[in-house]
């Protein structure tokens, strides 16, 4: 796998991205009806070309497999193919962004408890629950950021490498 931060969101990368989104939220948003999702899928394109930093990551033939979005230290976005999911992929990506660009906080979809546990894993924790999404939708989110013991060791880890 290859990460590689993206500058030039051109049409075919922002359509090869929203099908990397469309199947992983397919796959863990089980929540969401079909109907709910292609509305959510309207604003995607839009969300992939305004996102301050995009990252990728390409599988061998060049094919993104995954993304995430973040804005100032926030994480907006983390999306994998299904194919790709329980391989190390995401935790990847999640590891470049808190360690590049101090990732610290995100919110995820309470009923998405797979993605919960992951970031729990990666070692953020709850500090704050809505029970409407930030679309007003009735799907609670779960604020997490990230424990200090969780960053320095990060942090350590960088500076052995």
């Amino acid at each position: 796998m290859k990460i590689i931060e993206v500058k030039d969101r051109t049409e075919p990368l922002i359509e090869q991205l929203l099908k990397v989104w469309e199947s992983s939220v397919k796959a863990t948003h089980l929540f969401l009806s079909e109907d709910e999702i292609k509305s959510i899928k309207k604003y995607v394109p839009q969300a992939l070309k305004e996102i301050p930093l995009l990252v990728i990551a390409e599988n061998g033939n060049q094919i993104p497999v995954g993304f995430m979005g973040i804005a100032k230290q926030h994480l907006e976005m983390l999306f994998i193919s299904p194919e790709e999911r329980g391989k190390g992929l995401g935790r990847e990506l999640l590891a470049y962004g808190i360690e590049k660009y101090t990732v610290n906080d995100l919110a995820v979809n309470e009923q998405n408890p797979l993605a919960r546990g992951f970031y729990e894993h990666m070692g953020f924790e709850v500090y704050k629950r809505t029970e409407y999404d930030e679309q007003g939708s009735p799907y609670p989110l779960l604020y997490m950021r990230i424990r200090n013991c969780c960053r320095q060791g990060m942090n350590q880890k960088e500076q052995v490498q």
